[in-house]
């Protein structure tokens, strides 16, 4: 479908909010959730920070047991820091379906 017809509808917008909307929609679909108790090893390395390696230590460990929380995953797979945690959950990455929530200071 060409862009001037997804345009036209909504003059009162302006064509550059209407470009920032069909990206935001993208980017969102984009970063859809990818929860690691479930997640194939291909879905987990299309995130950005995971690689073969990575991927290969959460696939390992949740053989193990399922990963009960974010706590439990950082405690058990080597390399996975709060702060990298809170990356992957930005990228989408959840445990249990739940985002990445940092402690209280």
């Amino acid at each position: 479908m060409p862009l001037s017809t997804v345009i036209r509808p909504w003059p009162a917008l302006g064509r550059g909010a209407v470009l920032a909307l069909l990206v935001a929609v993208a980017t969102a679909v984009h970063a859809a959730a990818v929860d690691v108790n479930t997640a194939t090893q291909a879905q987990l390395e299309q995130l950005r920070g995971i690689g073969v390696s990575m991927s290969e230590k959460l696939l390992a460990e949740r053989a193990r047991q399922p990963f009960a929380d974010w706590a439990d995953l950082i405690a058990r797979v080597p390399g996975v820091s709060a702060r990298s945690a809170e990356r992957l959950s930005v990228q989408g990455l959840r445990v249990g379906e739940r985002a990445y929530e940092p402690p209280p200071r």
